[in-house]
């Protein structure tokens, strides 16, 4: 491996699966604006994740849904201006 490339410093950080709001606590160099007081009773950053194996249908081995709309809303008023100018 390639010296200075890695991050030097590791946190423990709890990682949540939105879509199947299940969570757990691992170490990250990730950055976070979010905190959450843990099962423990210690505050740790929040890592929210979109799909992870826990959610993923190759491991769960069934579709689930999950709602987009809000997400394609969000995108359309973001760059409605952008689009309107072509």
């Amino acid at each position: 491996m390639k010296k200075g490339i890695h991050p030097e410093e590791y946190r423990t950080v709890v990682f949540k699966d939105m879509v199947s709001e299940t969570g757990w606590v691992g170490r990250s160099a990730a950055v976070s604006k979010e905190n959450i007081t843990w099962e423990d009773g210690n505050e740790y950053p929040l890592i929210k994740l979109d799909v992870s194996s826990l959610s993923h249908p190759f491991f769960t081995g069934k579709q689930q849904y999950v709602d987009t709309a809000g997400r394609i809303d969000k995108f359309k008023t973001r760059y409605s201006s952008s689009m309107k100018k072509k």
